[in-house]
């Protein structure tokens, strides 16, 4: 199929009577920059796993040969509009959370790459799936709301800083790919939306220390020391007596901490 500009896909969907479903947090990429910088971030990977297709608008690009894809996607009435668009992948009709990525990603060739325009109301699960696949993968290029991907890449320091930014900075490399504003979308959703391009860690954050890094992020304003003494599993000597060991300040806050804090903290604690 060849390529298609903006009104061309608007020309496809009300041939086929598609319509984006609110319900699914459906929002149609259709800007071909927007197109271009995702399939640029993820050029060398063989074989893709793309998450949400739709009706194919990324899907057409990414299919291109020799690429590999499978596609899972949620709502049955892209099956056939899919076969039109993008007849050389590979579409999985099934709940990408409820599904089991490792078979899928172990038969694709590598270097291998899971490719989302995530839906905005599954963003999180999804985005602990793909952790959950580090190993499998070489690549994610993910697209979320902009809001969200400032958390996922805020530093050591920066207040937007949370439990998910650790754990996802602690598994992957990540970088920013580009902006893409609301009027890249059919229909346009009312929040602006970036795209991310992680690849993951040769040495990966040890996840014995994720049951502490949730406890110390319990309420983000509250000091690590009240968090952890709060979490019941730790008494308050026991807390600051770990965070002098570690070299962490008593009144730091989560968000203060960088990965290598974390894990001599969890060090400190008998975790690790």
């Amino acid at each position: 199929m060849e390529p298609l500009d903006p009104e061309g896909w608007k020309a496809l969907l009300k041939r086929r009577g598609l319509w984006a479903s609110k319900g699914l947090g459906q929002h149609f990429l259709v800007s071909q920059s927007a197109i271009r910088g995702i399939l640029g971030a993820c050029a060398e990977a063989a074989g893709v796993l793309e998450i949400g297709p739709g009706p194919g608008i990324l899907t057409a690009g990414l299919a291109a040969p020799p690429r590999t894809v499978v596609a899972i996607e949620l709502d049955p009435r892209m099956a056939e509009t899919l076969a039109e668009t993008a007849p050389r992948a590979e579409v999985l009709l099934a709940d990408a959370l409820q599904t089991d990525w490792s078979e899928i990603l172990d038969r694709l060739p590598r270097p291998r790459a899971i490719v989302s325009n995530l839906p905005y109301y599954i963003t999180a699960p999804l985005l602990q799936k793909t952790a959950d696949a580090a190993k499998r993968i070489d690549l994610a290029v993910l697209m979320m709301q902009r809001e969200v991907a400032r958390r996922v890449t805020a530093p050591a320091g920066d207040s937007e800083r949370g439990s998910l930014s650790v754990h996802l900075q602690g598994v992957f490399r990540i970088a920013k790919v580009l902006d893409v504003p609301p009027g890249a979308f059919l229909p346009p959703p009312k929040v602006a939306s970036t795209v991310l391009r992680l690849v993951p860690r040769e040495d990966p954050m040890d996840r014995r220390a994720e049951p502490l890094v949730r406890a110390g992020f319990a309420q983000p304003r509250k000091t690590l020391a009240n968090n952890l003494s709060a979490a019941g599993r730790w008494d308050r000597q026991t807390v600051e007596k770990a965070l002098a060991d570690a070299g962490v300040p008593t009144g730091v806050r989560p968000h203060q901490l960088s990965e290598g804090q974390w894990l001599a903290l969890g060090r400190a604690l008998g975790l690790l």
